[in-house]
């Protein structure tokens, strides 16, 4: 049977979906080179709660609205896997991992989106979409690997965990949907994003405060990577990432983790001087390719 193509309308709205929902990935590929560059050494917990907390709260306070119902548990649930759990166990592997190791565990997960879609949402990714997520995390192998690279089990173990974690929060928020707003309307992206950076910002501040202490100063620097981070990496990062989940196919979704590691490599070509091996650069157009036809290949099923 020979497919019906979708209106030009469903395919403008739909690629308009796709490139906001990729700019939050995208904006993450950054967080490599703004660490090295604006952070303090040595302060993954710190990081991790300053992106989420503040952003959450100014959130918050913008939105004036709490979850009602069975909402509270939900955002509690999800804000634990995106953020409250998720930030750690990214900074721990981070710290134990080479970012070519990590990108390339990283980007098994929309092969876990897709085993969790069967089960969770009874929904089974079409083979060719399945083949575009091998391809893709072949693609980053080839990319950000390098042959010297170090394989620490804790921190292999640790990415697996947060790219699981995360995994599994698309899935679950594709099942829950969004909540009514007072309105009668589904709530805004935002509303939701601030409920999880809140609560899995809380969850980190004790952690922090116990086990990293409060800086003995911060330079201008550092303030304006914090500040980039909360704000375009997490505040409206993920509030795309969100919208992105509610109208997307989970798969699609989390291809669009492969511009992660890519814009990664990018940043490090034009910031820190870096440069690409014709093997990586074979990897960068596989991977490419595969996020390409991921998105191809959804939009017509």
């Amino acid at each position: 049977m020979t497919a019906i193509a979708a209106p030009p309308g469903v395919r403008s709205r739909y690629a308009t979906d796709v490139a906001l929902a990729a700019f939050a990935p995208a904006s993450w590929g950054t967080t490599y080179v703004v660490t090295t560059t604006l952070l303090p050494d040595g302060r993954p917990l710190l990081a991790a709660t300053l992106r989420a907390l503040p952003a959450g709260l100014v959130l918050l306070a913008a939105t004036r609205r709490l979850p009602r119902g069975d909402w509270w548990w939900k955002s509690a649930v999800l804000g634990m896997l995106n953020f409250g759990a998720f930030f750690p166990l990214i900074f721990f592997a981070a710290y134990r991992l080479p970012g070519g190791v990590a990108s390339t565990i990283g980007s098994v997960q929309p092969l876990v989106v897709a085993l969790l879609s069967i089960g969770v949402l009874r929904v089974r990714p079409a083979r060719a979409v399945l083949y575009s997520a091998i391809a893709g995390t072949g693609g980053v192998a080839l990319l950000t690997l390098s042959a010297d690279a170090r394989l620490d089990p804790l921190g292999i173990g640790a990415m697996l965990t947060a790219t699981s974690l995360m995994a599994a929060a698309i899935v679950l928020a594709k099942k829950w949907g969004r909540p009514e707003a007072p309105d009668g309307r589904p709530e805004s992206p935002l509303v939701m994003t601030g409920w999880q950076l809140t609560v899995g910002g809380l969850a980190l501040a004790p952690l922090t405060l116990a086990v990293e202490g409060v800086p003995s100063s911060v330079s201008g620097e550092n303030v304006l990577g914090f500040g980039y981070l909360g704000i375009v990496g997490t505040a409206v990062a993920y509030a795309l990432w969100f919208r992105g989940i509610d109208r997307l196919p989970p798969t699609s979704v989390s291809l669009l983790g492969l511009t992660n590691p890519m814009v990664a490599t990018v940043a490090g070509l034009v910031i820190l001087g870096q440069t690409l091996t014709p093997l990586q650069l074979v990897g960068f157009t596989i991977a490419l390719g595969a996020l390409v036809a991921g998105q191809t290949l959804n939009r017509r099923t």
